[in-house]
Parts: structure tokens; sequence; C-alpha cells
């Protein structure tokens, strides 16, 4: 009996590992996304997302000349809720606090940073990454202390190689206060694979921006890239459907959209179509 309680132990073990997670994934837009529109108009930017159903918002850094009160107030207007905040390297290095409190103002659950300074002539170094680690590390605690996730996305320069792999994953090895979020986009343009990378580090990318790259756009590992190379989710080179599956199976929550390009308007709703053909959707 006891041999065939243990048997079964270990086949339940075995297929929770391999079966996916059910939890409910939130969909959200980054606000960079309508940056064009916000400067004309902040509600009618808001009033698209309320349009396309989207409910979470990653933002809150540039207020387009609003105070953030007026900002706040603009968001909760159209059902809008924050879930990431915007932070930067210098504030969590010489203020982190500042960032503590504006994730809490908003109600945040994560606060973003979304770029290491470094030399773009000699491109992302060792040092770089060393110095983020240490940041990360000595600021991390602070936001978890104060039920906040501290987060880096990547941008794609952090792939020169480094040892065995690359400065990414120097970082993902020995980043210890704080998370990460994957801009699927920026793994795959920096030569990545972002399906790779999930299931070599999971748990580690605790969000996702969803972003698709034209076919045929040559890789870069600077950071930067022309934004009319995003496009449709699903009519890109990305791989979405299957970074989709992979983060359903690891239990990622967080999904946010994030297209750069002059067609943002028109392409976000073809975008929130084609994931809820695999079923994530906005809304609650």
């Amino acid at each position: 009996m006891k041999r065939m309680t243990r048997t079964a132990l270990l086949t339940g073990l075995a297929a929770m590992l391999v079966t996916p997670m059910t939890g409910a994934q939130e969909l959200g837009l980054q606000l960079y996304s309508l940056r064009n529109q916000m400067a004309e108009d902040v509600p009618a930017a808001f009033a698209l997302m309320e349009e396309w159903g989207l409910e979470w918002a990653e933002g809150g850094g540039a207020l387009y000349d609003l105070n953030v009160d007026e900002f706040h107030a603009a968001l909760k207007a159209h059902g809008i809720q924050v879930a990431s905040v915007d932070t930067s390297f210098e504030e969590l290095r010489d203020n982190p606090i500042a960032a503590v409190y504006k994730a809490r103002f908003y109600g945040a659950d994560f606060a973003t940073f979304y770029w290491i300074p470094h030399d773009g002539a000699k491109g992302f170094t060792f040092e770089d990454a060393e110095k983020a680690v240490k940041v990360m590390n000595e600021a991390g605690p602070l936001f978890a202390a104060n039920d906040i996730t501290l987060q880096y996305h990547p941008h794609g320069y952090e792939l020169l190689p480094y040892g065995d792999g690359t400065l990414l994953d120097y970082m993902l090895r020995n980043v210890t206060g704080a998370e990460f979020q994957m801009d699927v986009y920026w793994i795959k343009q920096g030569g990545g694979d972002p399906v790779d990378y999930l299931r070599r580090y999971p748990g580690r990318f605790k969000s996702l921006h969803l972003k698709d790259r034209l076919p045929g756009t040559p890789d870069t590992t600077t950071g930067h890239s022309d934004v009319e190379t995003n496009v449709v989710l699903g009519q890109g080179d990305v791989g979405i459907a299957g970074v989709v599956a992979e983060a359903k199976r690891q239990g990622i929550r967080w999904f946010f959209i994030e297209d750069e390009s002059s067609r943002v308007v028109q392409q976000v709703p073809q975008s929130i179509e084609y994931l809820q053909n695999l079923g994530v959707a906005p809304g609650k």
C-alpha cells in the first residue's frame, strides 16, 4: 500500500510539472503606445483604451502637461487601473522611495525600468551589467517591503556574449532583489529566442510585453530599431503563439501590448482579437 501511495504521489507531481497552469491572464497596454495621441488629448486616448476593452495600463511616468491627480483622474474616468508604474535606473539608484510612493499612489503591483545607461559607442559591457545588478539588489527589497515588485525590462543590448551565455544570462543569475519583464520583440531583436529564455528561467519573468516584428528585420544589439517594424501580433516573426502558450503554462499573469508604430490605433484592436483567439482577453 505504501508503494502504491508513493507511486500515485510521484505520478501526480509529474503531471503538475507538465500540465499548463490555468490562472487567468490580465491584458493591458503600455501607455507609450499612445504617446502621440496623449500629446494631443489624454482623455481621448484613454477613451480608445476603454473602447478596446482594456482596463489595465503600464505607465504613469509621462503626464502630458497634466498634474498627477489630473492624469490619475482621467484614467479612472475611463475605468483604467495602473498595474505597473514607470521608473528609471537613476531614480532607483538615487531615490528609490520616490518610485515606491509613485507605485503606491497608483495602486500598482509593479515598478518597471527600461534602460541601463551605457556608452552606445562601446556597447553594453559587463561593468554596466554589474552596476545594474547592484542597483537592483539594493533597491528591490524596499519595493518588496511595500508589496511592489521591481522589474527590469531588457532591450536587447543585454544579449551580447558573456561567459557561457550572454550578459542577460549573467543578470538573470545574479539579480536576487528584483525580477524581470520580458519584451518579446527585444529578445528577438537581440538575437534571442523568447520561449527559450522563458523555459530556461521559469519564474523570473513576472510580466510580458507582447510586440511582434516585421519578418526580415535585421537583428541589432543596440536597443534601437525602426518603430515601424512593430506589426499586428501574430503577423511577425517573434512567435507570439508559442510565447503565450509557454507563459500560460508558467502561470505568468500580466501581459501588456506595446505597439510603437504609427499604425497603433489600427493595429491594437487586431492584436487584441488575435490574443483572444489564444485565450487571452481584455477585461477582468
